[in-house]
């Protein structure tokens, strides 16, 4: 390698860092932007011949804004909401919540506040909903700014991304046959895990949120807010939730409510997951153990959107690996052979 070559590498690595320094801070509303993208982009190629690419783009951009965005940022604030109440409940749960705290304390030897701590983590999940601002008017402009750079973004990745598309097959040094079967594989898994996997986790969350609602289980929007994150966890579902409420309805005397809650959740909820996945997502089905390290590590490393990129990246890696080990011979140069 002369030296040329060496400084523009270091040039292409410094660009890049600075890049994703600037990109960080909104990094949650550029993975929705291209998340949607990819979700609409079918739509884009049929509207695009018959309107134009503009006005089609701009089209999408506006539904997607009002059936999506809006509601998803109102749902957040809901989350929210639901979270501090549960947590201020738990403060003023009297006599109960004081035994519980006094058998902690006599096992482990730990004094403990169950109030204090449910509050603190409650405001802290808040927070974190809300764009991680440390008062509700900066969380308000941080995510007034979000939504219009998603919506910015999801305009010209809709009007412009064949562009983009063409722009990436020819910049990536790979054999064209190599890379049709790469990217072939990669919107497969991708289309299995964004479109199969959580759609399925969004309707059995919302079907199990319907009953608790039904039987009078309070925070119902919190609760179906976590049963979704639960239902894209393969072994776990939304179990997790309707069990434990349906064992609370009968221990407060609703006996009735806890077993057509048992009811539902095991007719309704639990087969809709055998009926659904085949549906939608077909063959195309991804490994349990990808969608598990992917929903956790991506979680971790990108907060909620690492709940929908995380097992496609884990999922990429598997599919690089299997190109890779397919198409040896064709990366070899040809004088190589």
């Amino acid at each position: 390698m002369n030296v040329s070559k060496g400084f523009y590498l270091l040039l292409v690595a410094v660009s890049s860092l600075l890049t994703l320094a600037l990109v960080w801070p909104f990094l949650q509303y550029v993975l929705l932007a291209v998340l949607l993208a990819y979700v609409l982009y079918p739509l884009q190629k049929r509207l695009e011949p018959r309107i134009g690419a503009s006005l089609s783009s701009l089209s999408l951009v506006v539904g997607a804004t009002l059936a999506i965005i809006v509601p998803f940022v109102v749902m957040i604030g809901l989350i929210a909401t639901d979270l501090v109440r549960f947590a201020q409940s738990l403060q003023n749960g009297g006599p109960a919540v004081a035994r519980l705290e006094t058998t902690i304390s006599e096992r482990t030897g730990r004094d403990v506040n169950i109030a204090e701590a449910a509050t603190n983590g409650a405001r802290s999940a808040a927070e974190g909903l809300l764009g991680g601002a440390p008062d509700i008017f900066s969380a308000v402009v941080h995510a007034l700014i979000g939504i219009g750079l998603a919506a910015f973004l999801l305009f010209f990745l809709l009007k412009d991304g064949h562009r983009l598309l063409a722009w990436t097959r020819d910049i990536v040094p790979l054999p064209r046959e190599v890379q049709e079967t790469l990217f072939s594989e990669l919107d497969r898994l991708t289309w299995a895990v964004l479109v199969g996997h959580v759609a399925v986790a969004i309707v059995q969350g919302v079907l199990a949120g319907l009953g608790l609602l039904a039987t009078g289980v309070p925070n119902v929007v919190f609760w179906t807010f976590v049963m979704i994150l639960l239902s894209l966890i393969p072994l776990i579902g939304s179990f997790a939730v309707w069990a434990p409420a349906a064992v609370w309805l009968a221990a407060t005397g609703s006996i009735v409510a806890a077993v057509a809650l048992v009811v539902y959740g095991a007719v309704v909820v639990g087969t809709s997951d055998e009926f659904l996945r085949p549906l939608i997502v077909g063959r195309a089905d991804v490994n349990p153990s990808i969608i598990i390290v992917g929903v956790i590590g991506g979680v971790y490393l990108m907060g909620f959107m690492g709940l929908f990129f995380g097992p496609v990246i884990v999922g990429a890696f598997k599919v690089v690996l299997e190109t890779f080990d397919d198409h040896y011979d064709d990366l070899e140069p040809a004088g190589a052979r």
